[in-house]
């Protein structure tokens, strides 16, 4: 299964690219009913290999989840995959294109869920939902001047 997504922020593709590079980010842009907190005490570097743990909750079940970056390429894109979680493969992949006017974020994320197709119809609205948020959360960040 796959996801596509894309939002134009009126900001410069190395300060959204900067943005994307902290982690700790990740919670601006999720929404607060998932519950998501990154477990990790220190500042986390950012770089191909880099593994980063979160906790959430997806319809109220506690979640744990690992990611791997797997690629790093600033400020052009940046792909992680799940390596623990609730789905059998999560692969996103974070582009960033830059136009006179600002930046394009692009999410492209390629996805298997369990006991598929019966919770297909449930895990793409989820994710519909999630990235509508996120897109919405960025341009309330990166505000039109």
């Amino acid at each position: 299964m796959r996801f596509h997504g894309e939002v134009r922020l009126p900001a410069p593709r190395d300060d959204v690219f900067r943005f994307f590079s902290n982690a700790r980010n990740l919670q601006r842009i999720t929404p607060p009913w998932l519950g998501f907190r990154i477990d990790a005490a220190a500042p986390i570097v950012m770089e191909a290999g880099t593994t980063i743990d979160y906790r959430l909750r997806l319809h109220g079940v506690p979640v744990r989840w690992q990611s791997e970056i797997t690629v790093w390429d600033p400020p052009h894109r940046f792909v992680d995959e799940q390596r623990r979680g609730p789905y059998r493969r999560w692969v996103h992949t974070h582009s960033f294109r830059a136009d006179p006017n600002g930046t394009t974020v692009i999410d492209d994320v390629e996805y298997e869920v369990p006991f598929a197709p019966i919770v297909a119809w449930l895990v793409r609205r989820d994710i519909e939902t999630i990235f509508a948020f996120r897109s919405a959360a960025l341009r309330t960040i990166f505000p039109a001047v």
